[in-house]
């Protein structure tokens, strides 16, 4: 009862804080993180390798669908040990010290190591102590990116204990907050559902009956809100830091005004609340899974997606139980997205040392390159032909469909250098390129947007008072300043089905709008916008083409652009920031021996991305179409 009280006049401090508050010490003058549970748990996070012993097989045929093997190569399992994020957090926290609010590293670090932030080993130490110098760039954080997923590394990403101990609520009914990582987590020494048991519930989809031979053999709860997108929406909607003096950066509308409204930097979650598939279960209603019950069919949650139930005749949950005691109902940990190029880099620069196998960074490399291909449908259609003539030049005109099949935006995410693109080439009997549009070069990873180029992407930027734009380039060069962005030069990625821009938090639709770009709705009046876009491409024909001409449109999703690379390399240049070991010299388990090292991160970043090994973040095929112009078409 002392400790619960003890938690309560805690949350409540933090929450809505307090004069107390004020006396203690604080690392930092600005409290990046004031919401939702904070370090300091009485019950610390368990590490990976307790999980590992039932939730992992011996047997490799056991691996797909096992729950610690299918996270392993994950970008959850791996989000610490991400390169790219370790560049950009240097960025952020760079840029947030230049505006005098240092320290936003807490922020970013909140998602990307649960572990080392309720640890106390970011900036907040237990409650409202300093972790000690350079907390904020994580240099106080236990372990390192090679080490294996024991209790004293931090590295281990979005883990087992951190998900499975998530509430719907706080300990006194505090409302559930959507985005920044503003979770809740059970915080209790014991689960009452288990008598005996140690440490807080293990929280799940699934409820067990008395006598059920698969019951867990650790505490556990049934809970409604792990199979809902709400949960995923904690760290899946990012908005500017909402400190403990109001928003970092409030977002400009293109005629200038500011809305004095936090600036939305990542909506997934919110995308996915504006379409169908969430329209449909909020109509429809959700309850709780018993275990034995395959999940029955309807609108899609985030999870239906990411972690679809495993087939496999041999599916079971933990090593002790019965083969095939989990065929078709078993949600696979995979969390597959559409990163298809990090996951290789972290096998290659890490893999050998940690508990995940190759095979488990493989299977998420698969994974995405399936969750890619099923995201859009791509045709296309030929409306005018003049074949060329040995003396005369020709034309071709075609109209390529783009269709969004996914959940939420496409693409979606984190912003700073994804992008997809329609590359569009028409080819001649020989097979030769004759025309292009979207041209890509792989050696330099360039893209060439001609004036009939298709870009799906968001170009978010900083609003210029002087010349009353968004501003998103300098010099010629695109700036990613991901803290201090307020405003959207553009957004013309393609809506979900079903997709409104207005809800009753947002009635004049301000959070995720098509910027710079229009969608039609599906019928006058209905405020429900298409979910495809058509692009329309014209090109001339050199006089002596031999036909019959082919045109195949692909469209290709790549995570980081040459130029979002180069941001990077070249921020960690101009503003002299460390090598790693240096900016953390005399920090936890420092120097390392693996990551950057005597590199700055940014630099880091760029050699690995430069490393034929890796490609400079290969483009994904998301779809394809090829027609064929055999004869003249008019329109």
């Amino acid at each position: 009862m002392q400790n619960a009280k003890r938690r309560a006049a805690r949350w409540l401090a933090w929450v809505i804080g307090s004069s107390a508050m004020a006396a203690l010490p604080i690392a930092l003058a600005l409290d990046f993180t004031p919401h939702g549970t904070q370090p300091g748990l009485d019950a610390a996070l368990a590490s990976v390798s307790t999980c590992t012993d039932c939730h992992r097989s011996l047997d490799p045929a056991n691996d797909a669908f096992m729950p610690h093997s299918s996270w392993g190569g994950s970008m959850m399992a791996n989000a610490l040990r991400d390169p790219l994020f370790w560049a950009a957090l240097d960025v952020a926290n760079n840029d947030a010290a230049s505006i005098g609010k240092p320290g936003v590293g807490d922020y970013c670090l909140r998602c990307h190591t649960p572990r080392g932030w309720y640890g106390g080993r970011v900036v907040k130490n237990g409650f409202g102590g300093d972790a000690g110098p350079g907390g904020e760039s994580g240099c106080q954080l236990q372990g390192d990116y090679a080490k294996k997923d024991r209790k004293s590394n931090d590295y281990s990403g979005v883990d087992c204990h951190y998900c499975h101990r998530l509430m719907p609520q706080g300990p006194n009914g505090e409302p559930h907050i959507s985005g920044n990582a503003n979770a809740w987590l059970d915080d209790s020494l014991t689960c009452d559902n288990v008598p005996g048991s140690f440490g807080p519930c293990r929280r799940g989809p699934y409820r067990y009956t008395e006598g059920d031979p698969l019951t867990a053999p650790h505490g556990w709860a049934q809970s409604d809100y792990h199979a809902d997108s709400a949960l995923c929406g904690s760290c899946h909607d990012v908005t500017t830091p909402d400190t403990d003096e109001g928003p970092l950066r409030t977002l400009v509308l293109a005629d200038g005004t500011d809305t004095g409204r936090p600036f939305p930097i990542e909506r997934t979650y919110t995308e996915w609340t504006r379409g169908l598939y969430a329209e449909a279960i909020l109509r429809d209603g959700f309850g709780d899974v018993p275990h034995g019950t395959p999940t029955v069919a309807k609108a899609q949650h985030c999870q239906d997606c990411h972690m679809w139930s495993s087939v496999d005749p041999l599916a079971k949950a933990c090593e002790f139980n019965p083969a095939g005691s989990r065929t078709g109902n078993l949600p696979v940990h995979v969390f597959a997205g559409a990163n298809a190029w990090m996951p290789g880099i972290i096998k290659a620069e890490f893999g050998s040392d940690l508990l995940q196998q190759p095979a488990d960074f493989d299977r998420t490399i698969a994974s995405a390159r399936e969750m890619l291909q099923s995201s859009a449908q791509v045709t296309a259609a030929i409306t005018s032909y003049l074949p060329a003539g040995p003396g005369s030049a020709g034309s071709i005109a075609l109209e390529v469909k783009v269709t969004n099949l996914s959940g939420h935006k496409l693409p979606t995410g984190y912003s700073e250098g994804r992008r997809m693109w329609l590359n569009v080439q028409v080819r001649d009997a020989a097979n030769q390129i004759v025309a292009e549009s979207g041209a890509y070069d792989a050696a330099t990873a360039t893209l060439t947007e001609d004036t009939q180029a298709r870009v799906y992407e968001v170009l978010q930027g900083i609003w210029n008072a002087g010349t009353q734009s968004c501003q998103v380039e300098e010099g010629g060069a695109k700036k990613f300043h991901f803290v201090l962005n307020n405003c959207v030069a553009k957004d013309n990625r393609i809506p979900p089905i079903g997709f409104r821009t207005k809800s009753t938090d947002d009635p004049d639709g301000l959070e995720v709008p098509p910027v710079a770009a229009a969608y039609p709705e599906t019928a006058p009046g209905s405020g429900v916008l298409v979910n495809f876009d058509q692009a329309g491409y014209t090109f001339g024909v050199p006089a002596g083409t031999v036909g019959p001409l082919t045109a195949t449109a692909t469209l290709y999703h790549q995570v980081s652009s040459r130029e979002y690379i180069e941001f990077l390399r070249d921020e960690a240049i101009e503003h002299a920031i460390p090598a790693e070991n240096d900016l953390c010299a005399g920090g936890a388990d420092r120097p390392f021996k693996v990551g950057p090292q005597a590199l700055s991160r940014g630099a880091y970043m760029y050699e690995l991305w430069s490393n034929p090994l890796h490609g400079k973040s290969p483009p994904e095929p998301a779809g394809a179409v090829t027609v064929v112009a055999a004869r003249q078409v008019r329109r």
